[in-house]
């Protein structure tokens, strides 16, 4: 406790206190927390009845009392029941929708409050019952007035406070780990805080959940995979978010689909799909999608679709960190286990000293003994161990922005072994991954991305032939320096044996930029070459001196 801040101290106590009264000390056992907690037993009371519940109904109820970052953990915990016990999983399932709700009557003033208007006019009917209630909001019924059923979303009265302080407690932990772990420079546990803060703080804004639920309906509007409800613009704000009411089945209530006559199996490899596209075609997807936020539409049985919900969070990454991601995917696929280590170090992922042979060992040693068999085979607990130790042996440097994805994945996996417990899940995602792959580096987007780009080259063509004649002059009179930060050296070491192309590459594309320019500028470059005047030509070719400068580049 000597170094957490008063706040966080009490918010720590709290935490155990909580764990105490509901007799859940005994899971910490072998912890360093545990040693401490019998000190605290003898002062806090179990509650209630506490002792003949079950230990899933004890754990759910732990997670609900500490709040919205614990309900998201179990929620999570929840998607997973290859990796837990039934009692458990079961529990924990109900904290996606079935969190203790608040005062209905408070949602109803808050979307007063909100939208400015008596809810009488806003919609035709209010249902002050909610529908569901999660962590962070809770949805109601109502109907607009001309006749469509709408749902509602409000947020929960103080869940922002609520969260900064788990944020505040986070940040402390995290200092302490910064001073004393030993491979604090790997995990990174203030990014990873960073990334958990920017996660919850975009729930809490349900005006910017509407924009993301918007802009997925429009990417998949009319696909017969995946169904996104319409979001009622004039209805919403902030703390409040009106969508369209839809209808239809959990994705893990495998009863009701069974009834339904839904083919699973053709669900779940659909699932998956729709996954890796979001990821890799759209770089758009949906990072919160456990089975409470992912429906089945039960009126299509022989093609089914999902429905999705929920957009507080969604994910997105860097073009370098998709093209590697993707990569790595691949290399996965087509077991290439050399290419998978290059592409660590190539990534920054691993650090640069690192052989790469020892580290194509170590890959295989890991992904030969599962990736060769169907999922329903792998032990995903093992395999995360052995990745870990391998991560530690090689000194893995965390990667915060993939959090997200990671998260996903886990969920999606959860979900696809549910429907169908023998879904080979890289067996359906390869030919969809290789598909997208192939379209986004296809000669036609090539150009498309050069069309693109071309008015900025030329905007910026007027100033190329200074820059071009000091950088050559440079060279030739050995004036030329480098100015840059310490962190940097790192990433010129790697890339050093590449500069050299794309330096030819940066400079003939620049010289070929210059020319168009001043032939277009003079009404010159001679008769048409192939239909096409020659600056064009010019500058298209300087272009892709340009793009091949700043393009990833393979070992």
């Amino acid at each position: 406790m000597s170094h957490l801040g008063f706040g966080s101290a009490v918010r720590a106590l709290r935490i155990a206190r909580v764990l105490l009264r509901h007799r859940l000390d005994a899971l910490l056992v072998d912890t360093p927390v545990g040693g401490w907690l019998w000190l605290l037993r003898p002062f806090t009371p179990a509650m209630p009845g506490e002792a003949e519940f079950p230990r899933g109904r004890r754990l759910r109820l732990a997670l609900q009392e500490l709040g919205p970052i614990f309900v998201k953990f179990g929620q999570v915990l929840s998607t997973r029941r290859d990796l837990l016990p039934p009692d458990i999983a079961d529990e924990l399932a109900l904290l996606r929708d079935q969190v203790a709700p608040f005062d209905g009557a408070v949602a109803r003033a808050e979307v007063e409050r909100a939208l400015g208007k008596p809810v009488g006019e806003l919609f035709a009917s209010f249902d002050e019952t909610p529908l569901a209630s999660a962590s962070i909001a809770q949805v109601h019924a109502a109907t607009l007035h001309d006749g469509r059923a709408v749902v509602v979303k409000v947020l929960r009265p103080s869940v922002a406070a609520q969260i900064q302080a788990d944020i505040g407690l986070l940040r402390t932990l995290a200092a302490v780990a910064d001073r004393h772990h030993p491979a604090a420079d790997k995990i990174r546990p203030q990014e990873v805080v960073s990334e958990i803060e920017t996660t919850l703080q975009a729930e809490l804004d349900l005006q910017r959940e509407g924009a993301n639920a918007s802009l997925m309906r429009r990417l998949w509007l009319d696909s017969p995979d995946l169904y996104v409800p319409e979001v009622h613009w004039p209805l919403s704000a902030e703390t409040v978010l009106t969508m369209e009411r839809v209808y239809g089945i959990g994705s893990d209530d495998v009863p009701a689909l069974e009834a339904a006559g839904i083919d699973r199996r053709a669900l779940a490899a659909k699932g998956v799909r729709v996954f890796y596209t979001q990821v890799f075609r759209d770089n758009f997807f949906h990072a919160d999608a456990h089975a409470g936020n992912i429906w089945v539409d039960a009126t299509r049985k022989e093609n089914p679709r999902f429905i999705a919900l929920d957009f507080g969070i969604v994910g997105q990454l860097s073009t370098r960190d998709q093209y590697y991601l993707a990569e790595n995917f691949i290399a996965i696929f087509q077991r290439d286990y050399r290419r998978i280590a290059e592409l660590h170090v190539e990534a920054g992922w691993m650090p640069s000293e690192i052989r790469i042979d020892e580290l194509e060992a170590a890959c295989r040693s890991v992904c030969e003994p599962y990736f060769t068999r169907p999922l329903s085979e792998i032990s995903l607990a093992e395999v995360m161990v052995k990745l870990f130790r391998t991560a530690q042996r090689y000194q893995l440097t965390l990667q915060p922005q993939l959090i997200l994805l990671q998260k996903t994945l886990l969920n999606i996996e959860g979900v696809g072994r549910l429907l169908d417990p023998k879904i080979d899940i890289f067996a359906v995602a390869k030919p969809v991954l290789e598909d997208i792959l192939r379209e986004r580096y296809s000669p036609q987007a090539l150009l498309g991305e050069l069309r693109k780009r071309l008015p900025e080259f030329i905007t910026h063509a007027p100033e190329m032939p200074r820059l071009v004649r000091d950088f050559l002059q440079q060279q030739v009179t050995g004036t030329h320096t480098l100015n840059m930060r310490s962190l940097e050296l790192a990433e010129l070491a790697r890339i050093s044996r590449d500069g050299q192309r794309q330096t030819t590459y940066a400079i003939l594309g620049a010289g070929l930029l210059v020319c168009a320019a001043v032939l277009h500028a003079m009404n010159a470059g001679g008769p048409p070459l192939f239909g096409v005047a020659v600056p064009v030509w010019l500058a298209c070719i300087g272009a892709f001196g340009a793009f091949l400068a700043a393009w990833p580049r393979r070992r």
